[in-house]
């Protein structure tokens, strides 16, 4: 699809789910138990009811089976544990396939029967209904998406650094490893649309910062041979790549380029890599010289959180490896929890007594690698990075090759700036 078709496709959805649902977060509020906790959005006394909207079948399918299987693992344990506030959590899963018609289908299906969503794979999706969510239905939700764009709203939270700022880490770790410097020209492979835009938009700061070049290459969720994209950068004479896009490209633009004796660092956003391209042609290319930045820790980490997740994740789901969308998960899902207890206890387990809650979680720590402060919704949680490296040996086939940290560029950074 088009960029131009497939963002207007977005834009109708959105008009017609704005104009359709008037009476969405409009659900009994205001109720109270006989504990005194006022209740609503399809709270009742024994369930808390969630929902997840994500890809199991589309671009990003192996990330969205990790995700949700990971959050079905918390719900499980939480449960087994007493629940919270005396309910059960239940969890509605939706696959929209990262099509946008099933997406925001799904959202207006489910927005009425749940108190909120623990997940909501796909920054355009999320961007396509966020009008909607915060004008009239105020449900939270923490989408599996890193765009900038969804700053702002007290109701959409970006859980770790938006794409801008990890790519600006990124560029700050080939500068401190002293594989480029002032001067120089990467290039920047990235998708097209809100996730790769937003990307590019950290590459074009950090250059400016330290005195690059970029050379860009903007490619469709569809492409998925980058010999173009490489012959053009080679020609280009770039001393590095950020790639912006999914694992398949990531791994296409590695191995094309060590075909061609292209020996440049490549460095990825978070959803650039999965371990199952460790078994593909491209593998050992990629433990060569590719680099990863997230915020969270990799599974395959000895830290105590993502060991005892591993554990925990093996035993529910043996015929599963694991990723880094384990981690991203179940963080997600502990993050609702701890707003679903706090409101709880304030006695407001409503749309607006979430909202208030999560305010308060200004240091929330999950154990994988970073602090996260929601005290402001115009800002992500983290401003901080862990650079990872591709390594076949470990558990979900990364490793930590920079601790967490904050470039100085990505600290002076400016949101919508």
């Amino acid at each position: 699809m088009k960029a131009r078709r497939y963002a207007a496709v977005l834009a109708v959805l959105a008009l017609t789910v704005v104009g359709c649902s008037e009476k969405a977060g409009q659900s009994e509020d205001g109720k109270q138990d006989a504990e005194g906790v006022r209740t609503g959005d399809g709270v009742t006394a024994k369930t808390i009811p969630l929902g997840i909207l994500t890809d199991m079948t589309g671009v990003y399918a192996s990330l969205g089976k990790s995700v949700t299987q990971a959050q079905q693992l918390w719900v499980k344990q939480t449960n087994a544990a007493g629940g919270i506030c005396g309910r059960t959590i239940e969890l509605t899963v939706r696959d929209h396939g990262y099509d946008p018609q099933k997406a925001v289908a799904a959202y207006t299906e489910l927005e009425p029967k749940v108190l909120g969503f623990a997940q909501f794979i796909g920054s355009p999706f999320v961007a396509a209904v966020k009008q909607r969510i915060d004008g009239q239905d105020k449900g939270l939700v923490l989408p599996q998406a890193w765009s900038s764009s969804l700053l702002g709203s007290p109701y959409v939270r970006v859980v770790g650094a938006t794409y801008d700022i990890e790519t600006i880490n990124a560029v700050d770790f080939l500068l401190a490893e002293k594989r480029i410097k002032k001067g120089d020209k990467i290039g920047h492979v990235y998708f097209e649309g809100d996730y790769g835009e937003n990307a590019l938009v950290g590459s074009e700061y950090a250059a400016k910062e330290a005195g690059l070049t970029i050379v860009e290459q903007k490619i469709k969720p569809t492409d998925n041979d980058m010999s173009a994209q490489v012959a053009a950068l080679k020609q280009a004479g770039v001393k590095a790549i950020v790639i912006s896009a999914g694992p398949r490209q990531a791994a296409s633009l590695v191995g094309v380029a060590a075909a061609g004796k292209f020996a440049v660092p490549i460095i990825g956003n978070n959803s650039a890599f999965a371990p199952q391209l460790l078994g593909t042609q491209a593998g050992p290319a990629l433990t060569k010289d590719y680099y990863v930045a997230a915020s969270t820790l990799p599974i395959g980490s000895q830290e105590a959180a993502p060991a005892k997740l591993a554990k925990e994740y093996q035993a529910a789901y043996p015929k599963d490896g694991l990723d880094n969308g384990v981690v991203a998960g179940y963080t997600g899902a502990k993050i609702y929890g701890e707003v679903l207890k706090k409101a709880c206890a304030d006695k407001n387990l409503t749309r607006e007594g979430i909202d208030e809650a999560l305010l308060t979680l200004n240091a929330f720590d999950s154990g994988f690698g970073l602090t996260h402060d929601f005290s402001d919704p115009a800002v992500p949680s983290t401003r901080e990075s862990l650079i990872m490296k591709p390594d076949k040996t470990v558990p979900g086939g990364l490793k930590v090759v920079r601790e967490a940290q904050v470039a100085k560029a990505a600290e002076s950074f400016t949101f919508g700036g």
